[in-house]
């Protein structure tokens, strides 16, 4: 039985991925670009089984739903596919930031997915290659794949892919602040979007934009410039999901108020900005010598903690934290 494991961080983006071109290749509607954190990791284990009739998968310690399971095994196909193999896999996971609920725990996901089934399958990808088959799973692993910030390519199956770049020192609070599953999956209410809202051809041209200044602010190191592009864009988003119809609402109403909470401490000279993926739970970047000022101060909105810019998807040890080839 040939086994590989690997691990991936979650990212939270900063301009925002929210709409496919393309539903079966996962090709977004435009470009993105993202943090990879350095907590709440998913950890998965690959290990073929020749003599086994399907694929299993465990999340958690616990038998995956049948739905979680049928996402795994399209995603083990594409990889059967590029391996020239039939054999079925059984596929264990943990993650540590909760399923479902807005914090991108499909991103660190598939990209560990991708990772370990590469290596278990034989599969000789380069980082630009795993990228665009961890996108097949979901379109936000591709940017798990990548240390720290990430800009996620729209284009053709080929050109739609995850790669590094350099912008300025941050930290990120995250608050917690709803860890139920949320009731409408993204991927459901990125069509909704693009079906109903009379603001989607809007926000595609927008994000674009956001994008393109997004990349100069990165390239000119402005913090400032940085955070204010991430909070406008992420309350973009958020109003189009909330006019499709029947509406959509993931901010909850202590979400809207840690973004008031940090607008207010922006005005008494702590520079922070909020952002939010499609859940409840809120991230806020933030300078590196603020970062615990900002923490103490969004105590009590919901479970707070501090991360930063954290590594991209790799294999490691089995039963291990460390690496491949690195030392504990």
């Amino acid at each position: 039985m040939t086994t590989a494991t690997a691990r991936a961080f979650p990212n939270i983006a900063l301009v925002k991925y929210w709409g496919k071109q393309d539903e079966d290749l996962i090709l977004p509607v435009a470009g993105s670009l993202s943090l990879t954190l350095d907590a709440f990791p998913t950890t998965t284990t690959v290990a073929l089984d020749a003599g086994a009739r399907s694929d299993a998968f465990a999340l958690n310690g616990a038998e995956a739903s049948s739905d979680a399971t049928r996402r795994v095994t399209r995603f083990l196909d594409r990889v059967r596919e590029l391996a020239g193999s039939e054999a079925r896999a059984v596929v264990t996971s943990t993650n540590e930031a909760p399923t479902g609920a807005g914090l991108a725990s499909s991103a660190s996901g598939f990209a560990a997915l991708a990772t370990a089934a590469a290596a278990a399958y034989g599969l000789d990808l380069d980082r630009r290659d795993l990228s665009r088959l961890a996108r097949r799973g979901s379109g936000s692993a591709s940017r798990s794949l990548v240390d720290g910030l990430a800009v996620w390519h729209a284009g053709d199956d080929a050109h739609s892919y995850a790669e590094g770049v350099s912008g300025p020192d941050m930290r990120m609070v995250i608050v917690t602040v709803d860890t139920a599953q949320k009731a409408v999956s993204s991927r459901a209410a990125m069509r909704r979007s693009a079906l109903t809202s009379p603001f989607f051809p809007a926000w595609i041209s927008s994000t674009e934009e956001s994008l393109a200044a997004m990349l100069e602010a990165c390239a000119a190191d402005d913090f400032t410039r940085v955070g204010r592009i991430t909070e406008t864009h992420a309350l973009r988003m958020h109003a189009v999901i909330q006019s499709c119809d029947p509406p959509i609402r993931y901010l909850a109403p202590t979400s809207v108020a840690v973004f008031d909470a940090v607008a207010a401490l922006r005005d008494q000279g702590l520079e922070a900005y909020a952002t939010a993926d499609a859940g409840p739970n809120v991230a806020v970047i933030v300078r590196p010598d603020q970062a615990e000022d900002l923490r103490d101060a969004l105590q009590g909105f919901g479970s707070v903690r501090l991360v930063g810019a954290g590594a991209g998807a790799q294999l490691v040890a089995p039963d291990s934290a460390a690496p491949m080839g690195a030392s504990a």
